[in-house]
């Protein structure tokens, strides 16, 4: 066939294309025509002709004749596997408008790195016995989660179903991978880590072949199997799931709405599950205490005494150090919670009671940090400190030669957040829980109750192993949850009090960050929303302005801001946009 069909062709059909091109004026795609002895559907990747150039696309369903007289064909079908069909379609459109995302960005989001050849995607089985039908559960259990994805998949994977487990980290899909690959499971694997090749080699197969168990990071929850009996979310409260650049799609909130459309089962399990799958969730399964016992020491009480390390929590280092045991401490990537110098009352900001930071206004919203709501003090101390602070204090407790971060091999390590994938040890301590539970986000009580309880988990239980965690908030409701070893009603209530702020999971949020945006043209966001939902800003630092949109369902402000941001984007505004941000 030639190039550009550009006279009248000889139609067999005429398909609507989505041109792979990042701009929301072409979302509605264009007609083209299909020539003599093409066949394509809908998700089938296609070259056309637009503007001047070739270029990729994607068939998004049939398209009525244009009123022009001429119409343009299809170049050709590039690959042999459709990427997409209608009811995955159904929920990428839905991606889009929920993220402000331009179509062609998220159909490129479900597309292999190269070319999908080799294979043609099998025709439904209608033999296939189906029995998902969108039900959603969450299993209150930390890793190992082998069992639970074996006791899930296999009797799916017999009946020619695939299952498609996401996991936070790639380390993590490898561990499971390793698991359960010992035990015959057909595996499929994918994730942004693998080369091009490889990746798309994966997809191909995940595609075209049924009854395959497919595991991989948040990338493969865009993956369209034959028949997908299952997807399995691991620890959805963990960052790794919801991606950072645009668009910010959160890999289990794109499963739920898939399973809801396409029929199949969701599970999401993890040790602290988030209130946004609790509130999706028909069952809950709880299995008993999901980490094992908490030494919670009191810094506020007498004996616990002065410095970083309460005299309990020293002792208990120097002991395990003697015995030859591991130890990690954890603290903060950043921040952490400081205490009066003069009262040790716990510093809160005024207007948030968050932990303010060290500056002159609170991190979180901006307030100004004053004098000690107790006694009027002005000077502050932290109540732990970064990775080198916390070395040299560990340091004169056992010795500097035996502490170090990890990798280095010696009996104490000291890491953050990111140290506790695949981490063993036998004492696993929290100086600053205060920290963790009051960081300058509205998520902060549950993110910091997952974070400490991965580092309680990285002990396990029994053989004198254990975990000590200090904090000046013994009755804080994270650190009686803590305690009990349990989650979800301390995560139930966290829900209730979200919703009556308005935050999710009982309403919608979205921060818009504006780059080289006019100051005169920073009240369009508001004049266009309207009293579609409530906005707030915009702060500004530098030359990049901020807004956050709350209500109750964004959708209506989503559709009315599309088109701002394509203007915006089109006079070299940089745009940022997160729908359900975890930082606020």
């Amino acid at each position: 066939m030639g190039p550009d069909h550009r006279g009248t062709p000889d139609l067999t059909a005429i398909v609507r294309v989505v041109p792979d091109v990042p701009s929301f004026a072409v979302d509605d795609g264009f007609a083209y025509a299909v020539p003599d002895g093409l066949s394509v559907g809908v998700g089938d990747i296609v070259r056309i002709p637009l503007g001047g150039r070739r270029v990729r696309g994607w068939v998004v369903g049939p398209a009525e004749p244009p009123e022009a007289r001429r119409i343009r064909s299809l170049i050709g079908r590039s690959g042999e596997v459709a990427v997409f069909d209608a009811a995955l379609l159904d929920t990428l459109r839905w991606t889009a408008q929920h993220y402000v995302a331009p179509l062609a960005t998220v159909l490129a989001k479900a597309t292999p790195p190269n070319l999908p050849k080799g294979r043609r995607r099998p025709a439904p089985n209608a033999a296939l016995r189906s029995e998902p039908t969108g039900s959603v559960s969450v299993h209150a259990a930390p890793a190992p989660w082998g069992p639970l994805v074996r006791e899930t998949a296999a009797p799916l994977l017999g009946d020619g179903h695939s299952v498609v487990v996401v996991a936070p980290t790639w380390p993590e899909a490898e561990a499971l991978i390793d698991d359960l690959g010992d035990r015959g499971l057909p595996i499929v694997v994918g994730s942004s880590h693998l080369s091009a090749a490889v990746l798309t080699r994966s997809w191909v197969e995940a595609a075209t072949v049924p009854g395959r168990l497919i595991i991989g990071t948040r990338d493969v929850a865009w993956w369209l199997p034959p028949s997908l009996g299952a997807a399995i979310v691991l620890d959805d409260g963990r960052r790794g799931l919801k991606e950072k650049a645009m668009p910010t799609v959160h890999a289990r909130d794109l499963l739920l709405r898939r399973s809801r459309t396409e029929g199949f089962a969701a599970i999401v399990t993890g040790a602290v599950p988030t209130p946004e799958s609790l509130a999706a969730a028909g069952t809950v399964v709880r299995a008993g205490r999901a980490w094992g016992l908490v030494e919670v020491v009191d810094r506020g009480a007498a004996e616990a005494g002065d410095g970083t390390f309460a005299r309990a929590t020293a002792a208990a280092i120097r002991a395990a150090v003697a015995d030859g045991r591991r130890v990690f401490v954890l603290t903060h990537r950043r921040g952490g919670a400081q205490r009066c110098a003069r009262c040790r009352l716990l510093r809160r900001c005024g207007q948030c009671e968050a932990a303010p930071g060290t500056g002159a206004t609170c991190e979180r919203c901006g307030a100004v940090n004053g004098a000690c709501a107790g006694c009027g003090g002005e000077r502050f101390e932290p109540l732990s400190g970064g990775i080198p602070r916390l070395v040299a204090e560990v340091g004169r407790l056992v010795g500097e030669q035996r502490v170090g971060d990890r990798g280095d091999g010696r009996a104490v390590t000291v890491g953050t957040e990111r140290d506790l994938v695949g981490l063993t040890v036998d004492l696993a301590v929290v100086p600053d829980a205060d920290g963790f539970v009051m960081a300058p986000n509205y998520r902060a009580a549950e993110d910091g109750l997952r974070t400490i309880a991965r580092a309680v988990l990285s002990a396990g239980s029994g053989g004198g192993r254990r975990a000590v965690v200090q904090t000046l908030q013994p009755d804080h409701p994270a650190i009686k949850a803590l305690r009990r070893g349990d989650a979800i009603e301390f995560l139930g209530d966290e829900g209730r009090r979200r919703a009556a702020l308005g935050f999710p999971p009982g309403g919608e949020v979205m921060v818009v960050e504006a780059s080289g945006l006019p100051a005169e043209r920073r009240s369009q966001l508001g004049e266009v929303i309207g009293g579609r939902a409530v906005v707030h800003g915009p702060t500004v630092v530098d030359d990049t302005a901020r807004w956050y949109v709350q209500g109750p369902d964004l959708g209506a402000a989503k559709v009315v801001v599309r088109p701002l941001v394509g203007e915006w984007r089109e006079a070299g505004v940089r745009i940022r946009l997160d729908a359900d941000p975890i930082d606020l």
